[in-house]
């Protein structure tokens, strides 16, 4: 028989919550399966079965775990259990001929409910919510309306902890500027295409900004660097954090090295990250030492906001909603697309002075991306 413990996964990580399980008590594993998923504070770890045999479980979904806890054991299979599990799986039973579904299960041990008691009404007797719903224990029902207490994920709840600390000990302030993107948009319409056969991935805005903001950051290194007690550490790299919001929360993973980067490289990095968060496999080593962080609110539709400093980051450049506006260019008034971008940033490292001519610079390679290539 072997254990089934919760592997390490980085100095800082103490604990772990099992998401869920992919094999039910009882069932056969093999080796090198999945058999459980488990979510830290900073990512998703897969749990993997070293041998072949019986799984059983002793920590059920949603059981906060520590580093090293066993939360299973895997029992080697012999000819006469391999006989015994046969005449029980063809013995009657009270217990759902159907697999549960994953949001079923989850609610099951959530509430600690015995699903063979419950009469499921989907279809060939399988159990929906509802059937849960209506199996809970009247005293355990919210007493008022409308409310539901659940527990925040260990992500979130991190997230949360480093955004308080970002408040409380550093001196943050932002600045804002808009950005004419007529160029980079018609920059795209014009070698999206090409460069999509060329390079296998599409020519998005992240390229740009994340290219523009990196000749920025060499510019004004005080945004590229954090502080130390008494002491100021400067990168002479640039690892860009890219956020991304997933159903659990916030992670950023980092693109690394981003000095050394063309745009199709970064556009390629991206497209891998995108592919790992769409799967819930974004490791910690992707979301280590990163030195300054671009986020997109405009994904979501905002227009503008205040992005929050991720500590020990110095520095944090805000996207948002590109939306046509009426300018004057030439003094003449057109209708161009304009973004408002925001870059929050810490007073301890930089004065207004720096951060602002940073927006700035960001501004002028956007609005300006042949610059981009030639480097001025």
């Amino acid at each position: 028989m072997s254990d089934v413990v919760v592997p390490s996964v980085g100095e800082s990580v103490q604990e772990a919550v099992i998401q869920r399980w992919l094999k039910e008590n009882g069932q056969q594993v093999e080796v090198d399966e999945i058999i459980a998923e488990l979510e830290t504070d900073k990512a998703t770890v897969e749990i993997i079965a070293t041998n072949h045999g019986t799984l059983t479980i002793k920590k059920e979904a949603g059981a906060t775990v520590a580093i090293g806890e066993v939360i299973a054991t895997i029992q080697a299979t012999t000819q006469q259990q391999k006989i015994q599990e046969t005449q029980q799986t063809t013995a009657p039973t009270n217990k759902p001929t159907k697999p549960l579904s994953p949001a079923v299960r989850r609610i099951v041990a959530e509430q600690q409910l015995d699903a063979s008691k419950i009469k499921g009404s989907g279809k060939d007797g399988r159990l929906l919510k509802k059937d849960l719903q209506l199996a809970k224990p009247v005293d355990n029902q919210p007493t008022t309306t409308g409310e539901r207490r659940q527990a925040m994920s260990l992500i979130r709840r991190r997230t949360a902890e480093r955004l308080v600390a970002a408040k409380n000990s550093t001196a943050m302030l932002t600045t804002f500027n808009e950005i004419n993107l007529s160029q980079v948009i018609n920059c795209r319409q014009r070698y999206r295409q090409q460069f999509k056969d060329n390079y296998g991935v599409s020519l998005g805005f992240m390229g740009f900004f994340c290219r523009a903001t990196t000749v920025a950051l060499q510019e004004f290194p005080q945004l590229n660097a954090f502080v130390d007690n008494t002491d100021v550490v400067y990168h002479d790299y640039v690892n860009m954090g890219i956020a991304v919001a997933i159903d659990r929360g916030l992670v950023v993973p980092v693109i690394r090295d981003c000095q050394q980067l063309t745009i199709a490289e970064i556009e390629q990095q991206i497209a891998i990250f995108a592919d790992k968060a769409r799967a819930n496999k974004i490791s910690i080593d992707d979301m280590s030492d990163g030195t300054f962080t671009i986020s997109n609110g405009g994904v979501f539709g905002s227009l503008l906001s205040t992005p929050i400093l991720n500590p020990p980051q110095s520095g944090i450049l805000g996207m948002h909603k590109i939306e046509k506006r009426p300018i004057v260019i030439d003094d003449q008034v057109v209708i161009a697309p304009m973004m408002y971008v925001a870059l929050s940033y810490d007073h301890r490292l930089a004065d207004g002075k720096e951060a602002v001519r940073f927006l700035v610079k960001i501004k002028e390679l956007l609005e300006d991306p042949v610059r981009l290539v030639l480097g001025v």
